[in-house]
């Protein structure tokens, strides 16, 4: 369409997300007869209605409900163009969303070296494990764990990891060698749902007793529960080398599994490319390609 009136549009999407002409004016901060005559002018230009007007009470037509989705992506491609023009390029503020227990049990100890050997990049990280709307947020990158498919971003693997069992070394004192799998299965272990000791027995040729196990909601409550000794948790590579290292905690079994997800590096394909990001994306790789493997 020619001539697009894009005032119109924008005005028209605002009414229809709060389905109120005097919502719809206040969130733009002009009149509701402002709104009301870009409303007409929209509607004159499609020649049909867009709302139903029941008093103060608006509803979409058929026509303004299958005109909203398109103007809301429009209006939101159009938001992110801007937003990336605005964006400093090579340095200034990088936001990027990060696991929580990532973060804390192993970006923590590293982001020292980042702002040593990265001084004009201001890192600012928001600890989530939810998707990022990167459309609706100024995040310019993320963190995650899984299987590495996110539709419409990009991502790169970063960190392989593995799952195994760890205690306190007071509790293996206390209850001695563990030589099998089935010995370990007499002992209180303890797990979070995503990492569920049924699937680490499998994967070593054992069976489960399925006994009712302690549940706990994350990671970070078995590590700090195992701490304390109250019992064995299953945990992975990633959040508890260095408590190894340091002999917080110790492994009771040696074996341990590839878990099936990795940590991946992702972001929209608009922010991938510019140098802040590429910065911050190398130094993750090259510090996640240094972190030792376990043992197997």
């Amino acid at each position: 369409m020619p001539q697009t009136p894009l005032n119109a549009l924008r005005t028209f999407a605002a009414v229809a997300e709060q389905l109120s002409f005097t919502k719809g004016a206040a969130a733009l901060h002009v009149s509701p007869a402002a709104v009301s005559s870009q409303i007409r002018v929209l509607e004159e230009r499609l020649n049909r209605p867009l709302f139903h007007r029941h008093g103060r009470q608006v509803t979409l037509t058929e026509a303004g409900k299958k005109l909203l989705p398109g103007v809301q992506r429009g209006l939101a491609e159009i938001r992110q163009a801007f937003h990336a023009m605005e964006q400093d390029l090579s340095e200034g503020v990088l936001n990027v969303s990060m696991v929580p227990t990532f973060l804390q049990k192993w970006m923590m100890p590293r982001l020292a070296d980042f702002y040593r050997t990265q001084p004009d990049i201001d890192l600012r990280i928001n600890a989530d494990s939810s998707l990022v709307r990167f459309d609706e947020t100024d995040f310019h990158a993320a963190i995650r764990f899984g299987a590495g498919i996110w539709p419409g971003l990009k991502a790169v693997k970063i960190l392989d990891d593995w799952i195994l069992p760890v205690c306190s070394p007071q509790l293996l004192r206390k209850i001695g060698p563990i030589n099998t799998a089935k010995e370990l299965q007499q002992h209180n272990l303890l797990f979070v749902e995503s990492e569920v000791w049924e699937s680490w027995f499998k994967a070593l040729g054992e069976t489960s007793e399925n006994r009712r196990w302690p549940l706990l909601n994350d990671s970070l409550s078995i590590l700090m529960a195992a701490e304390q000794g109250q019992g064995i948790a299953l945990s992975r590579w990633s959040l508890v080398a260095r408590d190894l290292v340091a002999g917080r905690l110790v492994r009771p079994f040696a074996k341990v599994v590839k878990t099936d997800w990795s940590y991946f590096f992702v972001s929209p394909p608009h922010y991938f490319d510019i140098p802040k990001v590429v910065r911050f994306r190398e130094w993750m790789e090259e510090s996640c390609q240094m972190f030792e493997k376990p043992e197997v």
